[in-house]
């Protein structure tokens, strides 16, 4: 198990048991996430590989699926999703997490895989990409 990884297990955990405050930082406007769930699943390649020469993909990935009830977003989102445009954008989520015994800053870098938009939200699925601690 990576270091990443490891963290990763610790928040989910922690997340049983506090509510964690997310925010994502898409340019120079933040926006707060809502009912985060952070996983771990399989992804449809049998052996790590760099998929269409675009991005790396393991056999298993961290996803973060959220809800930010800001509808303004909508116009940011299709900048930052593979598609429409020819790479991912890295977006950035942070929040403060207890990690033994002290409140350290979590940044997500993830990429934005899709997004699904009602008339009072956007829910968002991310796949992680890396975290920086502190």
């Amino acid at each position: 198990m990576s270091l990443d990884e490891k963290i990763l297990v610790e928040i989910i955990e922690v997340q049983k048991s506090h509510k964690l405050d997310y925010i994502l930082h898409l340019g120079k406007v933040t926006y707060s996430l809502d009912s985060v769930a952070i996983t771990k699943s399989s992804t449809p390649v049998n052996r790590p590989t760099n998929r269409g020469g675009i991005y790396f993909s393991d056999t298993f990935a961290f996803k973060i699926k959220a809800v930010v009830d800001d509808l303004s977003i909508a116009e940011l989102l299709s900048k930052s999703m593979l598609g429409p445009n020819p790479e991912f954008q890295e977006l950035e989520i942070t929040t403060n997490v207890p990690i033994k015994d002290s409140i350290k800053k979590v940044t997500f870098f993830v990429n934005l895989t899709n997004s699904m938009q009602s008339s009072s939200h956007i829910e968002l699925n991310m796949t992680i990409i890396r975290l920086k601690i502190g």
